[in-house]
């Protein structure tokens, strides 16, 4: 291939964004044609750049394809040349004795490159020795970009085209007027030619301003950079996204509070995840679904996760997924798991749950069992009708179990079995999780119907119907809007529920979570509930909160998959229990 048919576009086209190609930013970032380069080379001793041996410095300063400046110099490195960089470049140490000092000389390409963005072939090399220069001379070293010509021609050509991205190669390969010679002005020039030929091969890409560049070059994927358009008109809102391959089969859906900025993030360097890079080859469209909220957009998320089973998604996926610790109505005292809640007869609780993972219900299961006195191997049953005790503990009266649990870490660290008392601490954690959860949840979704609002500016709000623990509306109330009109006319579009059994919420349990959690943020302000957001005042919120913030390091999520933030549900802060819990 000449260099006549490289491209269809020139150079000028590829700067401004021009023969009829969009930017592809639509306005947003510096364009190319606004950028001033300089394009720099440098010779040196070839010793190391903390040295700063430099011999040579060449450069040219243009903008929109003109040139501006020129700087030439030979530098008196302060060190003799060695014989074969003499043989190579023809710069001897005559030649350099009445040459300015590196100190001198970098000094001044500092000045003339000021405010500028640098251009070097293998950039890395020539940008070490000035920055080892100014180390070495206390000279400050501006923050420039760096653009390298190597780099850009790696990601630019085919293999094919190319056998090396040498700068001798690719001038020979371009044809330009000006051939590297081993002497930084004349090697400077034909940078500069290379630079025109692969900007005008970048902009074939889609690359029309300096941000554009700087992603092109990045470690970005050929499939990455191929499929960066599907971005381009998205809308800058807060909703979800989703990735389609060419059937229309759902590969991944997330969400954002700017749809078009996080998914153009998915074709640069910032994305490193390899099933994303595998997800990208293979999509064919972005579906945008904009939301009124954040909250609406985590919940839309979820739900559309689980109802199209995205493969490149792992989470929330089983979102249906629930397993539950029952007791039977009558019959031997047991505690089994099952997939589905027994109901509340007659005012007792004969469940406890939901835990999305059957392990760590399992592993409550056998904390209660040992409480109980139900396991083969207990050596004591201090308690006389343990289903008694269960479905009370289930109906939200933890204080047995919580007394039970913490007499055992004390006495297991009183005799120094302190990795058995660390057991119990995590047992005494899960267990009172799972009840202060289960009431959270049940709480919410005897709420039939419950209207909340949060002020998102001095003027907006945003406002959502939850039926039954699940999101029935969203919306949002504009500057000068009648508040009380519009929460009726969000009320009456919102969508009917069916409740679950109790204490099952209506919808996906994360949802309710999420519901929950955004309930909880300041600001948020119950405008109308048919119910009350409480739950049982010995449920054990206070001590869940003892026991998590006594944890170093202690994160909001929790073994169970939820996200829980560490908060105090009821009742008031004991210093004597926060001591009494650090110290256990």
């Amino acid at each position: 291939m000449s260099s006549g048919n490289v491209t269809g576009r020139t150079y000028r086209e590829a700067m401004t964004g021009g023969a009829g190609v969009q930017a592809s930013l639509d306005d947003i970032g510096t364009p190319l044609c606004d950028v001033t380069f300089v394009v720099v080379d440098l010779e040196t001793t070839g010793g190391p750049p903390t040295e700063a041996g430099i011999t040579e410095i060449g450069a040219v300063k243009m903008r929109n394809g003109e040139v501006l400046g020129e700087f030439s110099t030979l530098v008196n490195p302060g060190q003799p040349i060695p014989p074969f960089i003499i043989a190579l470049t023809g710069i001897t140490n005559a030649a350099v004795a009445n040459a300015p000092s590196v100190a001198t000389a970098v000094s001044s390409f500092l000045e003339f490159s000021h405010g500028s963005v640098l251009v070097a072939h293998n950039a890395s090399y020539d940008i070490s020795f000035l920055k080892g220069a100014s180390a070495r001379f206390d000279l400050t070293w501006p923050t420039h970009r760096v653009v390298d010509t190597a780099r850009l021609a790696r990601v630019t050509l085919q293999r094919d085209e190319v056998r090396n991205c040498k700068l001798g190669t690719l001038a020979a390969y371009f044809a330009v007027s000006v051939q590297p010679t081993h002497r930084a002005f004349d090697d400077a020039r034909a940078t500069v030619e290379v630079l025109h030929k692969l900007l005008e091969r970048a902009g074939d890409f889609g690359v029309a301003t300096l941000e554009d560049l700087s992603q092109f070059t990045s470690r970005v994927s050929p499939a990455q950079r191929s499929k960066r358009t599907l971005a381009d008109r998205l809308p800058e809102r807060p909703g979800v996204y989703i990735f389609r391959d060419e059937l229309g089969t759902a590969l991944y859906i997330g969400k954002s509070l700017n749809i078009r900025q996080r998914a153009r993030s998915y074709f640069t360097a910032a994305e490193q995840r390899k099933r994303m890079s595998e997800m990208i080859s293979i999509a064919a469209t972005i579906t945008p679904i904009v939301c009124a909220s954040e909250l609406e957009a985590q919940v839309r998320e979820v739900r559309l996760i689980h109802e199209e089973q995205p493969r490149y998604n792992v989470r929330s996926r089983r979102a249906d997924i629930e397993h539950w610790i029952s007791t039977p109505l009558r019959g031997v005292p047991r505690l089994t798991i099952s997939r589905n809640p027994v109901g509340i007869i007659e005012g007792s609780h004969h469940s406890l749950g939901p835990f999305s993972r059957r392990s760590v219900a399992q592993e409550v299961q056998s904390s209660l069992e040992q409480w109980l006195g139900l396991n083969s191997w207990a050596t004591e049953k201090s308690i006389s009708d343990p289903m008694v005790s269960v479905r009370q503990l289930m109906s939200g009266d933890a204080r047995q179990f919580i007394s039970f649990a913490t007499e055992r870490m004390h006495a297991l660290a009183a005799g120094e079995h302190f990795e058995e008392a660390a057991a119990w601490r995590e047992r005494l954690e899960q267990g009172v999780a799972a009840i202060v959860r289960m009431h959270r949840l049940r709480a919410l979704s005897q709420c039939t119907e419950l209207v909340a609002a949060m002020p998102t500016s001095s003027t907006e709000w945003e406002v959502h119907v939850i039926r039954s623990g699940y999101l029935a509306a969203a919306g949002q109330i504009e500057p000068h809007a009648h508040p009380g009109i519009l929460i009726d006319a969000l009320v009456a579009a919102a969508a009917h529920v069916e409740p679950r059994q109790d204490p099952a919420p209506a919808g996906l349990t994360e949802e309710a979570h999420l519901i929950l959690n955004w309930l909880e943020r300041p600001g948020v302000r119950i405008v109308r509930s048919t119910g009350e957001l409480a739950w049982p005042i010995y449920c054990g919120g206070g001590v869940l909160h003892d026991v998590r913030a006594a944890k170093p390091g202690r994160q909001g999520s929790t073994r169970d998959g939820t996200n829980e933030p560490v908060v105090r549900p009821v009742g008031p802060l004991s210093r004597e229990r926060v001591s009494r819990i650090a110290s256990s």
